[in-house]
């Protein structure tokens, strides 16, 4: 048997039926004008928590690339708004973490941001030149450990392929020092808006926790949503 699960495509089109745990806190978008539909799309938490961090992290590396702000006001303002940040993506996806068993996923973000936080602010205040130089392939190193290990704990090529994307531009940016906040950025919110946007593979859903009633609606979505990829195929 495959450790990952290859009966998934790595990357398609969100499905509509969705697990009860998917269900908690999903946001519905349907623009139309008239008869014409503009967007038609759903967000899990899941989902928002990468949207969220997309857009932090376009804003805090392109404010380091162009904006003439000084480094310790950066420093300040980006902790903040990293600290809410994580606030923000244990709030949404805590309660689908404990259903699924990947409370342990979380925790490794979250010392993973910290990490990557202290080390930030430490270079700034206390001006470690060699690392305020190499915040681009810290980040993307970070990162990368954090996507291989929810990739494996998940059993998801599409978020492990994202680990080895970010470890493989983190090598390249210790070559190339040009636009490095750029670089950075655009590789962290593209993988991280992408991720929000698709429906991306891992291992079958867990039930843990959910009453019967709950695990057989789960089965129920499961039977849905394997006649609509079948006649998809």
């Amino acid at each position: 048997m495959s450790f990952f699960n290859t009966s998934e495509p790595i990357l398609r089109r969100k499905q509509h039926d969705l697990d009860l745990q998917d269900l908690q806190g999903l946001w519905r978008i349907h623009w139309r004008v008239g008869n014409v539909t503009l967007l038609s799309t759903h967000y899990t938490r899941i989902d928002q928590v990468f949207i969220l961090w997309g857009l932090l992290s376009a804003a805090i590396f392109i404010t380091a690339q162009f904006l003439p702000l000084a480094w310790t006001d950066q420093a300040i303002l980006w902790s903040l708004v990293t600290v809410l940040g994580i606030g923000g993506m244990v709030s949404l996806s805590w309660s689908w973490a404990v259903v699924e068993r990947a409370s342990w996923i979380v925790g490794c973000w979250v010392v993973l941001m910290v990490v990557g936080l202290a080390l930030t602010d430490l270079s700034v205040f206390a001006v470690w030149g060699e690392v305020l130089l190499r915040l681009g392939p810290l980040w993307l190193g970070l990162s990368a450990i954090g996507y291989l290990c929810t990739g494996l704990g998940l059993r998801s090529r599409a978020l492990f392929l994202t680990g080895v994307t970010h470890l493989l531009s983190a090598v390249v940016l210790l070559h190339i020092q040009s636009w490095q906040f750029l670089f950075t950025g655009g590789v962290m919110a593209s993988s991280l808006i992408l991720l929000g946007e698709v429906q991306w593979d891992m291992r079958q859903p867990i039930d843990h926790d959910l009453s019967e009633a709950q695990k057989q609606f789960n089965r129920e979505q499961h039977r849905l949503r394997q006649i609509v990829a079948s006649s998809n195929s």
